[in-house]
């Protein structure tokens, strides 16, 4: 005979087949303590008919009677005071376990490791950590800025519990999934020749010209070197959008740079939004994390936020 078969009634499978669960012990418990079913499934919140079924179900698992039932209540076999003591230490058990579980959880939930690519962590992160305070003012929140390649590296590494990326694909080893979308736009101070132009820049002129950009593995140049059919020609590479901002202000050249980042800067004149015709520069910002671990805890409240 296998193990999978009965004998005597008993089922010889797998332990989860051969004990009780944790809900029919605390029952049991409950049985023993009060002298009443009746009693017992009012503490444990179901009804007297469920109860009673649970007994029954035990007492058919384990092939002996565990409570004898009369008009004057519920009173435990000798084998069903022995089956108490057992699932006493069982539930004494499961108790230490559920403590030490939470203790995990708390440890978890008391800090936020995030990555994020420049864009995202100068002019989006600071609006959603916000709110994410709001929701857990005890969770202490560290945050590493660096271009999609370095987040990728983070997370990877255990560095990062979420990241946040601006590119046009996704790294490898990671999911993800689109939280918003956003555009570049070319810009350049108001005494710039551009500033003053009529016609649209051609995807060829904008190839052609010498730009203020974003560092090589930043998620912007990614985009603008896919959109221009190769390498885009730098007059300077920077490592973060505020300072590709500050040059392009101060008169250095034409740059390209996040819409996101440039709405204060157009509004004041300090900058200038120069049209390009021919030139696909949309591109979705990302959550992504290592593959098969979908965010928990404060990363999922933050990822939640960022969908809002």
């Amino acid at each position: 005979m296998s193990r999978t078969e009965e004998q005597d009634g008993v089922p010889t499978g797998s332990l989860a087949h051969r004990v009780p669960d944790l809900g029919g012990l605390e029952l049991l418990l409950a049985v023993a303590r009060l002298g009443s079913l009746g009693g017992a499934a009012r503490e444990l919140g179901i009804t007297q008919p469920a109860a009673s079924s649970r007994i029954r179900s035990m007492e058919r698992q384990l092939g002996v009677a565990l409570v004898d039932r009369s008009p004057r209540g519920s009173r435990l076999t000798d084998a069903g005071a022995l089956v108490t003591d057992w699932a006493r230490r069982i539930v004494e058990a499961a108790e230490a376990f559920d403590v030490g579980a939470q203790a995990l959880r708390d440890r978890r939930d008391s800090r936020l490791r995030v990555a994020a690519s420049m864009t995202i962590a100068e002019y989006l992160l600071p609006g959603w950590l916000l709110a994410l305070r709001a929701q857990r003012p005890d969770t202490a929140v560290s945050l590493h800025a660096g271009n999609s390649t370095v987040v990728a590296e983070r997370l990877l590494s255990d560095e990062a519990d979420v990241g946040f990326v601006e590119g046009l694909t996704v790294p490898t080893g990671l999911d993800s999934v689109v939280i918003a979308h956003d555009r570049l736009i070319v810009v350049t101070a108001p005494a710039h020749p551009w500033a003053r132009r009529r016609r649209s820049l051609a995807a060829e002129e904008l190839a052609s010209t010498p730009l203020i950009l974003r560092e090589k593995g930043s998620g912007t140049r990614q985009v603008l070197d896919a959109a221009l059919g190769g390498l885009a020609r730098p007059l300077i590479e920077l490592s973060s959008t505020t300072a590709v901002k500050a040059a392009a202000v101060s008169g250095a050249g034409p740059a390209v740079l996040s819409e996101l980042a440039v709405g204060e800067e157009l509004a004041m004149r300090r900058l200038v939004r120069v049209p390009v015709e021919g030139v696909a520069l949309a591109r979705d910002l990302r959550a992504v994390w290592p593959t098969g671990h979908r965010p928990t805890g404060p990363a999922r409240d933050l990822l939640s936020l960022t969908r809002g």
